[in-house]
């Protein structure tokens, strides 16, 4: 795919390093382009990256030439809840990794992808922004290109659906407690002095049948972080056996990743490739997914 960066007045005169920069290009990226890639254009005519540069002009270069990724599986269901020139999300049942591990080599979200974007000539390449557990549902971002993936990892908001044992007060919560590895685990984590400082605030949404519902933001990002957060004030996620929780009632941790806001650059998709508007403008795209069934059952009021 070919990227196409207009010049603002804002840019002119500066060196096509600096405007690169100014365009969320990595240095990883730009060395891929020099040195791998067909290098960089301006207005068709090739430039070298200590060139100055002018308004009006047209700065483009062509992503390199990608590997092969996992190994495509055409038979697993990939959902695809939005999609465009830099992102894609998908909505991951429980009972799927989301890429190959050692327990888990094949049957992977990653391994569908690979096959969705062959059948389509994309790279299959699979770039996740963000993961979930296993036997976590819900909403998984990924990047579609080389340009898009360290852009995208700057901002992404997410909102999870959680249930846990104990009826909870109504209304908002806060856990902050710093997190670590448990000493006798190679998974499992814990609330420590030693840990991480992690924060997870919550709302109450409803309670039934002894269970409670949360909507909750990790403002940090670490390993379980719900999942240990709950257990560590006595409400470990129904289903969440590793901290403590019952499958009597549900086979995995009742955990939904339900609402994911990232940022995209602005951009408009040309004959050969996609044009990103300059001024870089982000904007904020929001995907939400409902509730899955297992988890709603556990909170209905039907007898």
């Amino acid at each position: 795919m070919k990227l196409y960066f207009p010049v603002p007045e804002s840019a002119d005169g500066v060196l096509l390093r600096s405007f690169l920069r100014s365009c969320a290009v990595s240095t990883d990226l730009a060395r891929a382009v020099k040195f791998h890639g067909s290098g960089f254009f301006a207005d068709g005519e090739p430039i070298l990256a200590n060139r100055r540069i002018h308004a009006g002009q047209k700065i483009s270069f062509e992503l390199p030439a990608e590997g092969e990724g996992v190994a495509p599986q055409p038979e697993i269901p990939v959902k695809i809840v939005y999609e465009d020139a830099f992102a894609i999300l998908f909505e991951k049942p429980p009972q799927m990794a989301v890429h190959p591990t050692l327990n888990y080599p094949l049957g992977t979200l990653a391994n569908g992808y690979a096959a969705w974007a062959a059948e389509r000539g994309e790279s299959p390449v699979f770039r996740p922004v963000n993961r979930i557990d296993k036997d976590t549902s819900g909403l998984v971002l990924a990047a579609k290109n080389s340009y898009a993936a360290p852009l995208l990892a700057q901002r992404v908001e997410k909102l999870y659906y959680a249930i846990v044992e104990g009826e909870l007060p109504l209304g908002k919560g806060v856990i902050d407690a710093p997190i670590g590895r448990k000493d006798d685990s190679i998974i499992g984590r814990c609330v420590t002095p030693d840990g991480k400082p992690s924060r997870t605030e919550y709302t109450i949404l409803k309670t039934e049948n002894g269970l409670s519902l949360a909507a909750c933001v990790p403002v940090t990002g670490r390993t379980h972080q719900i999942r240990v957060h709950f257990a560590s004030i006595g409400h470990p996620l129904a289903g969440d056996d590793l901290y403590g929780g019952s499958r009597e009632k549900i086979g995995r941790q009742a955990l939904h990743c339900a609402k994911q806001t990232f940022y995209p650059p602005e951009s408009r998709i040309v004959s050969d490739g996609v044009e990103i508007m300059m001024p870089m403008q982000l904007k904020p795209v929001t995907v939400e997914s409902p509730l899955p069934a297992d988890m709603a059952e556990l909170i209905s009021s039907e007898e």
